[in-house]
């Protein structure tokens, strides 16, 4: 039986899965262009994933001094939210490796979940989009519980839902929201060095820092034994 047999293993979203920077600088440059807005880069943009849409459009609209009083905030949000969701896998994709590893996690009897700060609805979507969603048999979005990471409450309803508990449980992220979410939660964490982070990856304090999504399946084994 292989050691990863019984094994949570726990999944952010955007950036770690996904590179979903495309289509969010698309959304978010749609609205920005319609309201004479200059547009951001998707680099620009990558630094911002995972801290939700209001950071986004902060960001965006600070530079040129422009109003983000609550109201304007709302239509704002409202706007993005109708583009992105009509073209959420345009341009997004997983990244490397991703599909062949999931097979390969799951066939070792792992327990596979996700945990983002992605609305739910549109993380459900974008898994079945891209044809993920049958890896996943807990999924846990923004919104489908009272709190988000990195409030460890987040990770543990997926560990739960997988049936697995911190002694056999990873988490697998890219920001530091998902490193103090893990600590928080007392499971190891690895940090994906690719993903959508202010601070590099291998300065996140993390357990272990890949380039590589293809290296997990080893590297949890040496993890968690």
């Amino acid at each position: 039986m292989s050691d990863r047999a019984g094994v949570a293993i726990i999944f952010d979203l955007d950036g770690t899965l996904v590179d979903t920077a495309p289509d969010l600088a698309a959304a978010l440059n749609a609205v920005l262009i319609a309201e004479g807005q200059e547009p951001v880069s998707p680099s620009d943009l990558r630094q911002l994933v995972g801290h939700g849409v209001r950071a986004m459009f902060e960001h965006a609209l600070l530079r040129t001094s422009a109003d983000v009083s609550s109201e304007r905030m709302a239509n704002l949000t409202e706007q993005f939210l109708a583009h992105y969701r009509t073209n959420i896998a345009k341009d997004s994709k997983p990244f490397p490796g991703v599909p062949e590893t999931l097979d390969r996690l799951a066939k070792t009897g792992a327990g596979l979940g996700v945990c983002t700060n992605k609305a739910h609805e549109l993380t459900e979507l974008l898994l079945n989009e891209l044809s993920l969603s049958r890896h996943f048999p807990a999924v846990f979005g923004g919104g489908r519980t009272p709190y988000s990471k990195p409030d460890p409450r987040h990770v543990l309803a997926v560990m739960n839902a997988l049936n697995g508990n911190n002694r056999r449980a990873v988490f697998v992220g890219d920001s530091v929201i998902d490193v103090q979410a893990a600590r928080a939660a007392e499971i190891p964490v690895i940090a994906m060095s690719y993903g959508y982070t202010q601070v590099p990856a291998r300065e996140l304090g993390a357990d272990a820092v890949l380039d590589d999504f293809a290296e997990l399946p080893d590297t949890i084994s040496r993890l968690i034994g």
